[in-house]
């Protein structure tokens, strides 16, 4: 957080209208993104980092084919290359890095970062036999381990989550001297490192367990689909459907966006992807830089809400909540449509209200066109989903998508991969991978720390004794909660933070575990456009050329729904499948979007026609009436929008008759 204030904002940078980034453009946005500030080397250095990378990928494709590891051996191997490649490809000082190649020092800390897991795999059987018992050989080896951790974590996710981890662990030492309900026994630094080390309850706890079966391998899909040019064909498609409407461009960053998010999991990158393309074009339309950089930031947040392949921790949700993972993209599927519903109408009722164009017709490619030459490139994604939804593991379903990937791109020659595209595939994978295995790592210290202490549930408890058992009171503090940490520690990790303590709260008082977890999940997440610090927002501020606060302040206006369908779903939780019929959670859903409706139109104060003060308090209390999925609030809320599309409707009408 504090990085980001000493920079200030980043100067503006036009991006071609190709959609190439400019090199400026991307050491901007490496300033704003630690996970893609790494060291690109030559020479053999670079060949090195390259071998390295692939064998890690061909480790993690062996197991999902013939079967993962034991766990411990499993998540030891994994954290092995992760922290490896972290070391080498984020030096403790880039400046001293000459010509390439790697500096003393950090082949120094690299050897050191592989000790301590290499410890665990030659000594397996040793440790397991001593159970729990350590000596002081382990001691020094497992706080060695720890610390080489969090200094990873500093490199490549940022110096918040190393804070936060440190917090908990100062709590495990001073145990005896916390106040009341705090307190515990204390633990010992041999006690520590046992558990945080040598178990499966720290490092190598749940998060990095996922992390080293399905995450790498649906980040390793995700690889490929961009080799194959997936996204491009996103926007492409896009442009064709949307191009031609009102604000027709920034319809084609929502829907390109939506569409990217089935596939990435990084707002960052979503921006990125897709904003070097969408933001220049809305500037050209009309829209100002601003708003431009918001619509991106806002519609590519929304990637990790976005089935099939959310972000990283929705995998983390499945294991902690103990169901499939598509019962997971099932509940989600429609709060992700109202989610871009919203941002939809809110760059519609902008572009009404400021009279924007699209682009002529005459000028799009037709989408028959477009589908003709690129459609063959969705099969991977649509097989992904058939395959999670017959029953296959998401290990397998993402196995399969990189094979299915690969063999649809050869279908035509423009698409096609060579031998170079399938291997760089590999090293763009596990280059990809390395900030979630090293957040799940530093997430598994916390989770170890909650279970030796039992905090969780005491903080839990105090959440609720703090908001006197008022429920709505309880759903704030978590929802600041969720998003303070977001503003600096990556969802992941913000995840395991907030659903080892702040989701228990909410099951206390009898919401399903399931809408709880999707509670702090969607919190966690649009910290990213919540400012001061709202990363998708700098990042499409650094192509708009625009003020960060400024356009954060307009991506959480176009993002208003994620703020409120959190508390829908929790208070109604139909809305997520939970308890419902199809029947009702089509009505659910219709409700919902013609309330979305309203509260857009109240944001940007465009409906029928532009919208007064009073106007749009009234389509605010009507869009939140049909929101709340209850049969007297919904018609309140049709009355009320229906009465201001009128009262808009014969104003308008008079004030023509009278120009006329």
């Amino acid at each position: 957080m504090a990085d980001l204030e000493k920079k200030g904002a980043p100067a503006g940078a036009e991006a071609p209208a190709d959609g190439k980034m400019t090199d400026e453009l991307q050491e901007k946005l490496k300033s704003l993104d630690k996970e893609s500030n790494t060291m690109e080397y030559g020479g053999i250095c670079g060949k090195i980092v390259a071998a390295i990378c692939i064998c890690f990928s061909l480790f993690q494709i062996y197991t999902g084919i013939f079967g993962t590891l034991d766990a411990m051996i499993q998540r030891c191997v994994h954290l092995s290359f992760g922290i490896c490649l972290v070391f080498l490809l984020c030096p403790t000082k880039k400046s001293w890095v000459k010509g390439g190649r790697f500096h003393p020092l950090d082949l120094l800390l690299t050897v050191l970062a592989v000790i301590p897991p290499l410890y665990i795999l030659v000594n397996y059987q040793q440790l397991i036999l001593r159970a729990g018992t350590v000596t002081p050989t382990d001691a020094v080896v497992g706080l060695l381990g720890i610390v080489m951790v969090l200094e990873a974590a500093r490199r490549i996710v940022g110096l918040p989550i190393v804070i936060v981890v440190l917090c908990f662990l100062a709590y495990g030492f001073l145990g005896p001297y916390m106040p009341g309900p705090l307190a515990h026994r204390g633990l010992t630094i041999n006690q520590m490192v046992g558990h945080l080390f040598f178990t499966t309850e720290g490092v190598f706890g749940i998060p990095l367990g996922v992390s080293s079966t399905f995450i790498f391998l649906f980040i390793l899909f995700g690889a490929y689909l961009e080799k194959t040019g997936l996204g491009k064909f996103f926007i492409d498609i896009a442009n064709a459907l949307a191009g031609w409407a009102s604000g027709g461009p920034a319809k084609v960053a929502v829907i390109s966006s939506a569409l990217q998010g089935t596939i990435s999991g990084s707002s960052v990158a979503n921006v990125v992807g897709s904003g070097s393309f969408t933001i220049p074009m809305m500037k050209k339309l009309g829209y100002h830089k601003n708003f431009a950089g918001a619509v991106e930031a806002a519609a590519s947040t929304g990637g990790q809400l976005m089935p099939p392949i959310m972000g990283a921790a929705a995998f983390l949700m499945a294991e902690f909540v103990g169901i499939p993972y598509m019962e997971v993209v099932k509940a989600a599927i429609v709060p992700a449509i109202l989610y871009f519903l919203g941002v939809f109408l809110g760059v519609h009722f902008e572009a009404k209200k400021n009279h924007l164009e699209g682009t002529p017709r005459s000028q799009l490619e037709p989408w028959g066109k477009i589908m003709k030459e690129e459609g063959h490139l969705a099969i991977p994604l649509i097989a992904i989903i058939a395959l999670l939804a017959s029953g296959y593991t998401p290990m397998k379903a993402a196995l399969a998508g990189i094979f299915i990937s690969i063999g649809t791109a050869m279908l035509r020659a423009s698409t096609r991969m060579s031998f170079y595209d399938i291997v760089d595939g590999l090293v763009k994978g596990a280059r990809g991978a390395l900030g979630v295995i090293i957040a799940c790592a530093s997430a598994g210290m916390i989770i170890g720390i909650v279970t030796k202490t039992g905090v969780g549930l005491k903080l839990a408890s105090a959440l609720v004794t703090v908001a006197a058992g008022n429920f709505m009171l309880l759903l704030l503090c978590t929802m600041l909660t969720s998003l303070i940490l977001g503003m600096g520690v990556p969802t992941t990790a913000n995840y395991v933070i907030t659903s080892t303590i702040a989701a228990p709260a909410l099951i206390q008082l009898g919401v399903p575990i399931l809408a709880a977890h999707m509670f702090v999940f969607y919190f966690g997440i649009i910290a990213d456009i919540t400012p001061p610090v709202a990363l998708a927002a700098y990042a499409g501020s650094a192509i708009s050329g625009g003020d960060p606060l400024k356009t954060g302040v307009n991506a959480s206006k176009l993002g208003i729904a994620a703020f409120i369908i959190p508390y829908v779903f929790v208070l109604s939780p139909q809305l997520l499948g939970i308890g419902a019929t199809f029947g009702s959670v089509l009505f659910t859903t219709c409700t919902a979007i013609i309330g979305m409706t309203g509260i857009s139109g109240a944001m940007i104060g465009q409906f029928y026609c532009k919208a007064n003060v009073f106007e749009r308090l009234l389509l605010l209390a009507g869009g939140l009436c049909l929101i709340d999925p209850h049969t007297l609030t919904d018609i309140i809320g049709v009355a009320i929008l229906a009465g201001v599309f009128a009262l808009q409707y014969f104003r308008t009408k008079k004030a023509k008759a009278a120009e006329a």
